[in-house]
């Protein structure tokens, strides 16, 4: 399992000047939610280690989370279908932070604990339907192979438009970068925010999870 010491400090809220504020302000609602978690005592502010990674680098964090912000906030897919795609591909990349952040927020989308199992177990799992197996199976193919398989994507097609194909590929790669860039910066997880259950978190990391 990785160390759970941070190789980048995050600045926190009461750190962040204009410039910072600015940058981080282009992912308009995360931005907001921990502002106002930081002003009521610091409780459940999630998301403010990783935005306090960002913020040394204001140029840098505004050009991502622009980014960041279509694809979590803009983006043509319900909220349920964006959590199934970024809880696979954090659970296949081993990305315990974004993983984390995720199951609170898939859970509030709708997803329940049996579908978060079968996230874990993946397409093959006992209980998908076959259109939620497909979007399952595109974060799977997409970290193997960078590329949605013929198959999954006749099959995509025949139920989404153009815009929503080109979301579920920009989805899944904004938050390949989440997870390459919390896992080495060592994000830990904010103060009174809980954290994975001890067998979840065993399986995480010492389970063959990769995707076949």
């Amino acid at each position: 399992m990785p160390s759970e010491k941070p190789r980048l400090k995050p600045l926190l809220p009461s750190e962040w000047d204009d410039e910072i504020l600015d940058a981080l302000g282009a992912f308009p609602r995360g931005l907001k939610f921990v502002l106002e978690r930081w002003e009521d005592g610091g409780k459940d502010a999630r998301g403010m280690h990783l935005l306090g990674s960002f913020a040394p680098y204001p140029a840098l964090a505004k050009a991502f989370l622009t980014f960041n912000n279509h694809v979590a906030a803009n983006s043509t897919l319900s909220a349920r279908e964006r959590e199934i795609l970024i809880l696979r591909l954090a659970w296949l990349r081993k990305a315990e932070y974004e993983y984390y952040q995720h199951v609170v927020l898939g859970l509030r989308a709708g997803l329940s604990e049996e579908e978060m199992e079968q996230i874990r177990v993946g397409p093959d799992a006992p209980g998908w339907s076959p259109e939620d197996a497909d979007l399952v199976r595109v974060s799977d193919e997409l970290f193997t192979n960078a590329e949605i398989s013929d198959g999954t994507w006749s099959r995509l097609a025949g139920r989404y438009s153009q815009q929503q194909l080109m979301d579920m590929v920009f989805l899944v790669g904004c938050y390949e970068v989440v997870a390459m860039a919390s896992k080495s910066f060592r994000t830990t997880s904010e103060p009174y925010t809980g954290s994975l259950p001890p067998d979840i978190r065993a399986r995480m990391f010492e389970e063959d999870n990769q995707a076949p």
